[in-house]
């Protein structure tokens, strides 16, 4: 088996884990290649062992069968960019906060590298969206799991967003900004400006408009089927376009495409981790106790 270890730069706290993990790995006689950048992190922090290799873009994970990403959800995002079409299976583990995606605690991981080695899991396939435009500032990585976010830039005029699906025309939008979620993402960015939790695995799409001006404009659901078009005026010559937490500058003559994506992302689930467990121990629905 081999495992590849993606991670930001970790708080001190989280040392003595990392590891441990490293060594529960190599005394599973897993190969273990770490992110270049964390890699270098961690070199006089811990004990990395001759052993341990590295790895610095997905064009360097042929053949691997894991990724193990270390943080939260925010951490998990970015792997996108590196498993992509490879469709590695991914186990979030939840140095974080909240961890909607990061489901792994710390004092779960022998648990769940035993699960691993036997098999005893199963991958919870989730959707993403693709951006096409021209001069894509993104380039190939033009990918989203939990959405992707038209913003105003650098004013506090509103941005105008004529938004089409399938060619027909919506709505025009007057916000801040527009969100256009998948279900992941559902309990994110959208789910802050009042959109809906959808499960995973649904085939719907969220368009959620940011503070529009207009408060009879709700957000919307819409089958995965459909490509949205988004055109977008304002009173300066740029907006911000956000793929999860990567941001760019774009014009605002720019014409967006936004569609679910021929790839997908799989988590790793372990036992007793579904998601509507999930969704009672991050929103503490269980707290009331009428409930």
């Amino acid at each position: 088996m081999r495992v590849a270890i993606y991670s930001r730069e970790l708080p001190e706290k989280h040392f003595d884990f990392v590891q441990e993990l490293l060594n529960k790995l190599l005394i599973s006689n897993i190969e273990v290649f770490v992110f270049s950048h964390f890699y270098n992190f961690l070199t006089n922090k811990i004990d990395l062992h001759s052993s341990v290799q590295q790895f610095s873009s997905h064009f360097d994970l042929v053949g691997i069968d894991f990724l193990f990403s270390i943080g939260g959800d925010g951490t998990l995002l970015e792997t996108t960019t590196l498993v992509r079409e490879k469709e590695i299976p991914v186990m979030g583990i939840n140095t974080g906060r909240l961890g909607f995606l990061s489901t792994i605690a710390t004092n779960e991981i022998d648990f769940a590298i035993d699960s691993l080695k036997k098999g005893e899991f199963y991958l919870d396939t989730r959707t993403l969206l693709s951006l096409e435009m021209d001069e894509n500032p993104f380039f190939e990585y033009n990918l989203a799991l939990n959405e992707v976010t038209l913003q105003k830039k650098d004013t506090s005029s509103m941005i105008t967003i004529h938004t089409f699906l399938d060619g027909n025309f919506l709505n025009t939008y007057w916000a801040d900004g527009l969100i256009i979620a998948t279900p992941t993402g559902s309990t994110a960015y959208s789910l802050s400006c009042n959109g809906p939790i959808v499960l995973p695995n649904s085939g719907n799409i969220i368009i959620t408009p940011i503070a529009p001006h207009n408060l009879n404009v709700r957000p919307l659901v819409i089958p995965d089927n459909i490509e949205l078009t988004l055109k977008v005026e304002g009173r300066t010559d740029n907006f911000l376009v956000a793929l999860d937490s990567r941001s760019e500058s774009v014009a605002v003559s720019s014409e967006l495409k936004i569609k679910k994506s021929k790839n997908q992302i799989s988590l790793i689930r372990l036992t007793g981790h579904d998601y509507l467990s999930t969704l009672r121990n991050k929103l503490m629905w269980g707290v009331d106790k009428r409930n």
